[in-house]
């Protein structure tokens, strides 16, 4: 299929600057890996200026082949001991104020990687004690106390995404199941009520505006307290190709749809990112909740 020519709102300009430098040769020196360039992400440049990047922990190798994501499949190097430690020096080193904590799938290990995002959660809080911190996990492939490890270890924000409508999961995201997905929101919330949750979808797959409201409706049935709504962005010829760039009055229909449905936070534009603002976003949806208390 021919790829479709990007319309100008989806385009952005090359990372150039030398905050954009200085991030890479730290994340080069401590051997960590960043959701920003495996994932090929389009705002790299904005948030690397302002300092916020997305760590990808246990490896830069997936032991699932999403049909959307950039990061390599294959197996996996042993998880490496050293990681939380060289995680909480980052925090350090770049005056963090919010960290957002992602890793591959790890279906190879037994707890799916759940202890490595706890391990990595204490040497942040241990070593940057005013770093708030957001976890974008895997399912873990509904592991026995994967879940319950990662919401022990007290993160801030629990995320997870669906990524798309249950209708294209098969093509799209062979590896999951929708529905796990959604259990797995909806026990993080059960486990911790106070934690926030988060979840995301991308747009531009063929997916059809009722399957996005009904995607909304089942995450409000999980307590979600947090929806983001992204273009998708075709990574190599090889990946699925874009059916439609969705255009950003649409994108606006489904914002007011969302927070007409109840959700404390939305964020619903062509580059809407699962991470990007996310240091904003959550001092926003701290604001929203206490509004809705006081209400």
């Amino acid at each position: 299929m021919p790829s479709l020519r990007k319309p100008d709102w989806i385009r952005v300009k090359a990372p150039t600057s030398a905050e954009v430098a200085e991030t890479r040769k730290l994340m080069r020196g401590l051997h960590l890996h960043t959701v920003c360039e495996e994932a090929a992400c389009p705002n790299l440049g904005e948030c690397w200026s302002r300092k916020h990047a997305t760590v990808m922990i246990l490896g830069d190798t997936c032991t699932r082949a999403c049909a959307f994501c950039n990061v390599k499949t294959g197996r996996p190097n042993p998880v490496d001991a050293e990681e939380p430690a060289h995680l909480a020096h980052m925090a350090v080193a770049m005056g963090l104020k919010h960290m957002v904590i992602t890793s591959v799938d790890r279906d190879d290990l037994p707890d799916g990687g759940a202890s490595q995002f706890a391990a990595a959660i204490g040497a942040v809080r241990q070593a940057s004690p005013g770093t708030t911190i957001e976890v974008l996990t895997p399912d873990f492939l509904n592991k026995p106390g994967a879940l319950e490890a990662v919401v022990a270890a007290g993160p801030d924000v629990f995320n997870h995404n669906l990524e798309t409508v249950p209708r294209l999961y098969q093509s799209i995201r062979p590896g999951a199941r929708y529905f796990n997905s959604l259990r797995l929101l909806d026990d993080a919330k059960k486990l911790r009520p106070g934690l926030f949750t988060k979840s995301g979808i991308m747009v531009g797959l063929g997916e059809e505006k009722g399957e996005v409201l009904q995607v909304m409706d089942d995450l409000r049935a999980a307590k979600v307290d947090f929806i983001t709504i992204g273009q998708y962005l075709q990574p190599t010829p090889r990946h699925t190709p874009v059916l439609r760039f969705v255009e950003p009055a649409e994108f606006e229909d489904y914002a007011r749809a969302a927070r007409a449905k109840g959700f404390l936070m939305v964020a619903s534009t062509p580059l809407t990112r699962s991470s990007h603002h996310a240091d904003r976003d959550f001092e926003e949806l701290k604001l929203a909740r206490a509004g809705r208390e006081k209400s």
